[in-house]
């Protein structure tokens, strides 16, 4: 896929709660399996990846933790019900 020059072209809408919680329930799973690695320490540990580029396993952490706080603050924005109004409608009734 292409870079884009701008934002014009994008279009979307509002995530929906269900969205949002699948979002945080991913990123609670990766940071589990970031976790659970059994390397992570107080320091940075760097992971070697491919062409010789590395992931710093704090800063990944880092980095989820904040994007996890952003989408837990955009779930606790959503409205905590919704209310509706039922039309009412008569008819005049000759007899």
């Amino acid at each position: 896929m292409s870079d884009l020059p701008d934002l014009s072209t994008i279009a979307g809408s509002e995530l929906t709660e269900t969205q949002l919680r699948g979002i945080l329930a991913q990123i609670d799973l990766d940071v589990t399996n970031l976790l659970r690695d059994g390397k992570l320490a107080a320091l940075k540990y760097s992971l070697p990846g491919g062409a010789g580029l590395g992931a710093d396993r704090a800063a990944n952490l880092q980095a989820l933790l904040a994007a996890r706080q952003e989408y837990q603050r955009l779930l606790e924005s959503l409205p905590g019900w919704t209310t509706s109004q039922a039309e009412t409608c008569c008819r005049s009734v000759d007899r």
